[in-house]
């Protein structure tokens, strides 16, 4: 498969997690740790909830609107954090920007997320594939700190 051929079969299952994100407005116990992230320079806005008990994401969802990018980005990263530790999902959310910030391989644990290392040729679109990942670090800082 060509370069191009590669490119555009990433760009339309990206469409796609954006077109129809897995886990969004997926409801959760009212006890669920909820944070909001606003992205100023393009309007994006990403809330993530997650259910964690005995230091284990039981459950992840989001809501928000924002453009394709940060919908397919809290979509996919929603889909590989369900069933993480709190430290596995800190060690995929760091895995996660050392591929945006480096010329490294996307590292194969991060699933379909590795499909945004394409966005960091794109600096401008940096803050909308993160989002989402900002937000759910700060989900795990909260339950951290009211243990």
């Amino acid at each position: 498969m060509t370069n191009a051929n590669l490119d555009n079969l990433y760009r339309q299952v990206l469409i796609d997690y954006a077109k129809n994100p897995h886990n969004y407005q997926k409801p959760l116990p009212a006890d669920a740790v909820q944070v909001e992230k606003y992205n100023p320079s393009c309007g994006d806005i990403i809330q993530i909830k997650a259910q964690v008990v005995a230091d284990t994401i039981e459950d992840i969802s989001f809501d928000g609107n924002g453009c394709a990018i940060s919908m397919a980005a809290a979509s996919m990263l929603t889909d590989l954090l369900r069933g993480e530790t709190l430290a596995g999902a800190k060690e995929l959310l760091e895995k996660f920007s050392a591929m945006l910030v480096t010329d490294e391989e996307a590292d194969p644990a991060l699933g379909e997320l590795a499909l945004m290392q394409g966005v960091r040729k794109f600096p401008t679109r940096m803050k909308c594939a993160t989002l989402a990942s900002h937000a759910t670090l700060a989900v795990i800082n909260q339950v951290e700190e009211e243990q």
